[in-house]
């Protein structure tokens, strides 16, 4: 059973979306400092942030990824 979504007041809403947009994988530090989960960061994002804001960020997001590793050979070039 799914814990649920703590509350949280205007100004702890206002240090969640800050937190979100300054980590680099942006759910990992919101989790650990807030307890918000992937979803329920994505859902919070949604309804307080403008459309535009809420591209940003998600674009932010999926640009963040860990570098790739190298394939190297016989398992590939």
């Amino acid at each position: 059973m799914a814990k649920p979504a703590p509350k949280l007041s205007p100004d702890d809403i206002q240090r969640v979306i800050a937190t979100a947009f300054e980590d680099a994988p942006p759910y990992t530090k919101v989790l650990l400092m807030h307890g918000i989960g992937h979803g329920e960061l994505v859902a919070l994002l949604k309804r307080e942030l403008t459309p535009a804001a809420y591209k940003l960020w998600s674009a932010r997001g999926r640009a963040s990824k860990g570098p790739t590793k190298k394939a190297t050979w016989p398992h590939g070039r």
